[in-house]
């Protein structure tokens, strides 16, 4: 099989409805080898979905899928067993490579005795060149040193191979499934949001591997900077006038691309409701109305009843042409645009001049922490970085009050402090958003600043239970509990996790605005990149 006819991975018109709702409507989507696609777009509008289909895991409801033979799916979970050992997944990572290694010397050995132009000859020099043909593409000479490799650099190598998976944490797990994808270099990769667990070396790691993968593929993401490194074209599933769009390119360039397609959208569908309503003018327009509903002149008054029939057959052709301009326009017009999900948050509570807020002196955490001196202005903005490990949310939780600490950490009398951890939940789940937003900021202020407003839920998820939203979906919920009413320090615990990449831009810009103090902990690299505020970088836990 020559590179040309390597395997695509096809799909056609595919519906998937969950009760009452489309999540996918008709999508179809060609992904040929060489090319990786990112899928984006807000949470709910079924971009994992989507790849579960792509990959055989859920059937469609109508709709066809074309797959090549040997696909690797990149699922939240492992499908091993939790007493299944580190060595045993990375031999099966390798199997095939092994196999086809294997079967080469066996094909090659086989020729070698085969009579050459014999029909057995001819067999076997075909299955010989199709074996090697996938060996070259699997790099199945290379697959051990590319095994060790990949654990380096995602950060694995440490692990002692008789490890089981039940003993290894969740990043971990999360690792090692990529891990063995990685090794595997299947024809085609599907991947739902591979750099969750990912620290900046090993995302790096990652973007490099993908992007030398001759097969498809496929990556759901919100990591903008992943998707500007190693995407060849996107599929935003949000909605748009003409159904999810492909754009050639990558994230940066896509943006501006989106922003003047959202705004020729707005544009035409103004435009064409002005028209409507100017259609229906003329359209309900009576004879008396055109006439001016003057009396005649009197040197109109001989003719008067010719000229008024003359223009009322006018009159009556202008209203029959608006009436049916008017039906033909209602019946294909533009649909409104979505509002967009925005981050419109009141200013911060107010500073407190050039006083500090909170002011850590020589803090121990045993174990997992230690910091000399940190001093938190109110109206600081500080971004924490560092390593998975480092300290950064202990750090939060001990500015927030909720861990305690060895050393000083002193805080502004009666400051009033929020934090948005990593896992989100809620006292009653059964409650709806609206609800929790309610009982949680008070009715008063839940009226002067609704939750809709704060464009961080979709008008169709207000009412829902929080244990029916994503996981995404109650992060931005727990995200407008605190800027609905906002603290003096807010404390950000990787706050662009599960927010689609419009609403990270969306939620930095705001986070630029207004007093009030902010300490954000992210290993986004984009926002990161982009931050004008102090830096902090925890190393790691003591020694």
């Amino acid at each position: 099989m020559s590179h040309g006819q390597r395997p695509a991975l096809i799909a056609h018109d595919l519906v998937r409805i969950r009760g009452t709702r489309r999540v996918l409507d008709g999508i179809s989507l060609t992904a040929t080898p060489g090319h990786r696609i990112g899928l984006i777009g807000e949470n709910g509008t079924g971009k994992t979905t989507l790849l579960r289909i792509l990959a055989g895991v859920d059937e469609p409801d109508s709709g066809t899928v074309t797959r090549p033979p040997d696909l690797g799916f990149l699922h939240q979970e492992l499908p091993f067993t939790p007493t299944a050992t580190v060595a045993e997944i990375l031999d099966d990572a390798l199997r095939e490579a092994r196999s086809d290694l294997a079967d080469l010397d066996r094909l090659g050995t086989a020729l070698a005795s085969a009579t050459e132009e014999s029909e057995e000859h001819t067999r076997l020099l075909a299955a010989y060149g199709e074996t090697l043909e996938r060996a070259q593409d699997r790099d199945a000479w290379d697959a051990d040193r590319r095994a060790r490799t990949v654990l380096a650099g995602l950060g694995l190598d440490g692990i002692p191979h008789n490890r089981t998976l039940a003993t290894l944490s969740g990043g971990q797990r999360g690792r090692l499934a990529l891990a063995a994808l990685l090794i595997r270099r299947p024809a085609a990769l599907l991947l739902d949001e591979p750099t969750n667990h990912l620290d900046d070396a090993a995302a790096t790691f990652c973007e490099e591997q993908l992007r030398t993968m001759p097969g498809v593929v496929v990556v759901a993401t919100h990591d903008r900077a992943f998707l500007d490194a190693v995407c060849t074209d996107l599929v935003d599933l949000d909605p748009a006038v003409d159904g999810p769009v492909r754009f050639g390119g990558n994230y940066t360039a896509y943006l501006a691309t989106k922003r003047a397609e959202a705004e020729r959208w707005r544009r035409r569908h103004d435009e064409e409701q002005q028209q409507l309503a100017e259609l229906r003018v003329a359209a309900a327009v009576t004879g008396h109305q055109v006439a001016h509903g003057r009396a005649p002149r009197d040197s109109e008054k001989m003719g008067y009843g010719h000229t008024a029939g003359r223009v009322q057959n006018q009159i009556s052709r202008r209203v029959r042409d608006a009436t049916r301009r008017l039906e033909t326009l209602e019946r294909h017009q533009v649909a409104a645009p979505p509002e967009p999900l925005r981050f419109h948050t009141p200013l911060l509570a107010t500073d407190g001049g050039d006083e500090v807020a909170v002011a850590v002196r020589g803090m121990v955490v045993p174990g997992r922490l230690r910091l000399d001196r940190l001093d938190v202005a109110a109206t600081d903005r500080l971004l924490v970085s560092g390593p998975n490990g480092a300290g950064k949310s202990t750090l939060l939780a001990v500015l927030a009050g909720r861990l305690a600490a060895e050393g000083a950490v002193r805080r502004r009398p009666g400051l009033r402090v929020g934090l948005l951890t990593q896992d989100t939940s809620f006292d009653d789940s059964r409650r709806t958003a609206r609800e929790i937003f309610t009982a949680t900021v008070g009715a008063a202020r839940a009226e002067e600043v609704p939750l809709s407003s704060l464009g961080l839920l979709a008008a169709a998820d207000l009412d829902r239970p929080a244990a029916a939203l994503s996981v995404g979906q109650r992060r931005r919920l727990a995200l407008a509990l605190l800027v609905a009413d906002p603290p003096e320090l807010l404390l950000l615990d990787e706050p662009t996790n599960h927010l689609s990449p419009r609403l990270c831009d969306e939620l930095e810009e705001a986070l630029g605005a207004g007093p009030g103090a902010i300490v954000l902990a992210s290993h986004d690299r984009r926002l990161r990149s982009r931050w004008q505020g102090r830096e902090i970088t925890l190393v790691g836990g003591p020694e």
